[in-house]
């Protein structure tokens, strides 16, 4: 049943001129003219049908029916603080959870995690790791990191890094007895292919990376798919290929050794990075505080 309320404006300038007994003090207060709160109570009084005031020369004094209203008046606007506080409580407590792509989050975002947590003691992660597009106004998710195009209504987008594709493997293969030095030698090595949803015929491919190198005499299509880049690095690491992947999601495997990138030719697939989540929910604390570390995370060296 719909509430017959008055504008609170004007139930906010009732309360500090009943307070202070004063439109003038009032006035300064809620930072506006001693007319403005004349004009407010007068909306009130219209609203209500009855006086609130007795205007006297150089003072006002409250109506047995100001006092009885200014009694609920304050209840209620104590009522809605508190009801301010807990939704607010709400927000800055409870896990921080955050929707990334199994890739990103294994490759990624779980090996920096332990920085934020030394950062920000005080704030639990809970990391869901799902190739779908969440509805950030259905399900419970408060930040997520998007590898696409940027075209995301309804959220805030902040593009966190661009990335290149580019062949890797395990620096075993640069050895043996096909060493492998030149893209021509990859006729002698497995591809590994990486294959999901997103990616179509504009995405960078096989094909598309040994006709940028020159190199048409290898089947393109051949060696084992994969619907996760973590799945492909892994075999590469292991030995058992060579993988053309997301860069950033080997920078790690690069500086520690455990892959090498082979060739300097690499291919930009048009897509980048992105810190999403809704506007409206941008500026709480957690949030705040999760995407500013994404950003110096993505600013730093691979150690």
């Amino acid at each position: 049943m719909a509430r017959r309320l008055p504008p609170l404006n004007a139930l906010r300038a009732f309360e500090a001129a009943a307070r202070h007994l004063s439109f003038s003090k009032a006035a300064a207060e809620l930072h506006v003219t001693p007319a403005a709160i004349s004009h407010q109570v007068k909306a009130l009084e219209a609203h209500l049908g009855l006086p609130l005031f007795r205007r006297l020369n150089k003072a006002v004094l409250l109506t047995e029916a100001g006092q009885r209203c200014l009694t609920g008046v304050r209840e209620g606007f104590d009522r809605l603080a508190e009801a301010v506080e807990r939704a607010r409580a709400e927000g800055a407590g409870g896990p921080l959870t955050v929707t990334v792509s199994p890739s990103f989050a294994g490759k990624w975002l779980v090996p920096r995690l332990d920085r934020f947590r030394q950062a920000h003691p005080d704030i639990e992660v809970r990391i869901d790791a799902s190739a779908e597009c969440v509805d950030f106004t259905r399900e419970e998710v408060d930040i997520g990191i998007r590898y696409g195009t940027g075209h995301y209504p309804g959220l805030r987008v902040d593009r966190l890094m661009d990335d290149r594709v580019v062949p890797a493997c395990s620096p075993r293969l640069l050895e043996g007895p096909h060493p492998l030095r030149t893209p021509e030698d990859l006729r002698w090595h497995t591809l590994l292919h990486v294959d999901w949803a997103m990616r179509d015929a504009t995405w960078p491919d096989w094909r598309m990376w040994l006709l940028a190198a020159g190199v048409r005499d290898i089947d393109p299509n051949r060696g084992p798919k994969f619907s996760q880049s973590s799945m492909a690095i892994q075999m590469a690491i292991e030995g058992h290929g060579v993988t053309l992947v997301e860069e950033v999601l080997v920078a790690d495997d690069v500086a520690a050794g455990r892959l090498v990138k082979p060739f300097e030719l690499s291919l930009s697939p048009g897509f980048a990075h992105y810190v999403v989540c809704l506007e409206s929910a941008a500026d709480r604390p957690k949030i705040a505080a999760f995407r500013d570390w994404l950003f110096a995370e993505a600013a730093r060296r691979p150690e």
